[in-house]
């Protein structure tokens, strides 16, 4: 339930104004650039992680960021979704965006603390739940009061009071100790770099790294489903179901059959599996009928699938991290991931802008399989050398 704004921001961005912004004439590479621009803070958030371990407790964190959160609703609720507000659009994005990144390492870093070792896949498979069927919530919802609700910003208003919401689930989580703290706040920043080290020199944490970096299974065409849904012919309320109610579900579901796998298998291995899964869906669907009902149809599969990666690189990271300064170590790669995420969004945009969606769908799974390849090549290599203890 934590982790739920972090999703519904998203889903608001991509899906609700996606959509807005499309009808009023925007094209893809035009939505991509925004979602991108959001992105970036997440991209980035590990320069200010050590601030979440180091001042505040992880549940005051939570509350002004959930409160943080609440505004930028509000804000992009009041801009027109048109093309001429794409720069303030923008701009309102990425400070939303910024909020998020604080209320998200709160949550990772009471995770980290209160799961087993046992239980990493579980956990990484709620933690994405809570996150994928926020984002449905976010764009499904969200798109469906925009075009019923009598004023377009009471959307984005209901969204901002969810998220403040949220934060009576803070009562039933114990605080988990600080992080280890020098005697200065260089002493402290240095034992932070000293725990990522650690994790960063070890064959876990190296390869949990390399797939930070390599697009696989990122899932990237959720951005623009919304803005491409015009070439399946899907109405407002299709779209608002698959990619909201049916698609939260989808990817929920997906999340906790992912995480159930990823302890019962090595979770590096389920991770590349699903995104393998993930690029054949994309082929699937870009080689099927252009109609509304295999849009709804291919959009929840794909969504599933997206709810299996999620959840593998949760389990992923949570194995390789442990704890101490849980909230860098997470986010630094967290960050790391969503490089590949926003990187093919914009190539997304950009093939869906020159060919159609088949050669956006087969730029997506071409561009997967290579980093599949590249994956499982590196692995080979880091279980050869001595180099990891």
């Amino acid at each position: 339930m934590l982790i739920i704004p972090f999703g519904v921001m998203g889903g608001y961005v991509s899906v609700t104004l996606g959509y807005l912004l499309a009808q009023a004439g925007v094209n893809a590479q035009g939505v991509a650039a925004l979602v991108a621009v959001f992105f970036i803070p997440q991209t980035w958030k590990f320069l200010w992680a050590p601030l979440a371990d180091l001042t505040l407790t992880r549940k005051r964190w939570y509350v002004l960021s959930a409160a943080l959160c609440a505004l930028g609703f509000l804000g992009l609720g009041a801009i027109a979704p048109q093309g001429k507000s794409l720069p303030l659009l923008s701009a309102v994005a990425f400070g939303a965006s910024l909020a998020t990144t604080f209320l998200a390492m709160s949550v990772e870093s009471l995770m980290a603390y209160g799961t087993g070792e046992g239980e990493k896949g579980r956990a990484g498979g709620w933690f994405q739940a809570g996150n994928l069927g926020g984002y449905g919530l976010g764009g499904g919802a969200g798109l469906w009061m925009a075009q019923h609700l009598p004023q377009a910003w009471l959307a984005a208003a209901v969204l901002g009071a969810a998220c403040l919401a949220c934060c009576a689930a803070l009562a039933f989580i114990p605080e988990p100790p600080a992080a280890r703290r020098g005697t200065t706040v260089i002493a402290s920043v240095r034992e932070v770099l000293r725990d990522l080290w650690t994790v960063a020199r070890s064959r876990r944490g190296f390869l949990a790294l390399l797939i930070c970096f390599l697009p696989i299974g990122t899932g990237a065409a959720t951005n623009l489903w919304a803005a491409i849904s015009a070439d399946w012919s899907a109405s407002a309320n299709t779209v608002a179901l698959v990619t909201g109610a049916l698609g939260g579900i989808a990817s929920a579901a997906g999340c906790l059959v992912g995480g159930y796998l990823c302890d019962r298998m090595d979770r590096k291995t389920a991770y590349w599996v699903f995104g393998l899964a993930q690029a054949l869906c994309a082929v699937a669907m870009a080689m099927s009928p252009r109609t509304e009902p295999m849009y709804a149809v291919f959009v929840t599969v794909y969504w599933f699938i997206t709810g299996l990666t999620y959840a593998a690189f949760s389990a992923v990271v949570l194995e390789a991290m442990g704890l101490g300064a849980a909230a860098t170590k997470y986010n630094l790669f967290a960050s790391l991931s969503n490089t590949p995420i926003a990187y093919m969004t914009l190539v997304d945009g950009w093939a869906h802008t020159q060919g159609g969606a088949g050669a956006m769908l087969q730029a997506e799974a071409a561009i997967c399989l290579t980093g599949i390849v590249v994956f499982m090549v590196s692995a080979a290599l880091a279980h050869k050398t001595s180099r990891f203890p």
